[in-house]
């Protein structure tokens, strides 16, 4: 879908750090985490997503979160680790949803669909393969939601476009760090399968 040359792809991921549930579904805004940025950044870049974006509304995240990225597109960092650069140039931080998804219609060209993803699952969610049969048709931008603490809030999953189906594992155990989630995700939906 994307290459080195240049990014073709219809679908780019949000982390969001606010609303989601802690663990007593209390809405909160959590802290964005170093590790959170620089690895799905480089999910992001290995399958060639079109931008991801860090959504929280605390100026100090927001801050924190642009430090970071500057360090390795413009300082130091990028001239000691030119892959993270690469990768990093996909992370663009924003306050909220709909400034991800005004930021991406504008980016790609046309209208975004978002797609909500959770441990919990519901009952309109979309398969990997569906999910896959409408990325391949190329006609339609996704943004991937991601949620941080103990999942996206019931307002967003509501006001998703479509929802995937969760990642399951072997036994009744499901709360994966979001940026493993992230990986399996974009692999299923984007990986070979050779």
């Amino acid at each position: 879908m994307g290459d080195e040359a240049g990014n073709t792809s219809r679908l780019a991921v949000a982390l969001l750090h606010y609303p989601v549930y802690d663990k007593n579904r209390r809405v909160v805004a959590t802290a964005v985490t170093n590790l959170d940025i620089h690895d799905i950044a480089r999910t992001a870049k290995t399958f060639g997503l079109a931008r991801y974006y860090v959504v929280t509304p605390l100026l100090e995240q927001q801050e924190l979160s642009r430090r970071i990225v500057r360090h390795w597109r413009e300082g130091w960092g990028a001239e000691y680790n030119p892959k993270r650069k690469a990768a990093l140039e996909l992370v663009t931080v924003v306050t909220t949803l709909d400034e991800a998804v005004n930021d991406l219609e504008r980016e790609l060209g046309g209208p975004v669909r978002t797609v909500a993803t959770g441990a919990g699952g519901a009952l309109r969610s979309v398969s990997y393969a569906a999910m896959t049969g409408l990325l391949a048709r190329g006609d339609e931008n996704y943004l991937l939601l991601l949620g941080t603490g103990w999942g996206l809030t019931s307002e967003i999953m509501d006001r998703a476009d479509l929802i995937l189906a969760p990642i399951t594992g072997s036994g009744a155990y499901n709360h994966l760090a979001v940026r493993s989630a992230a990986a399996i995700i974009v692999d299923r939906l984007l990986g070979n399968r050779h």
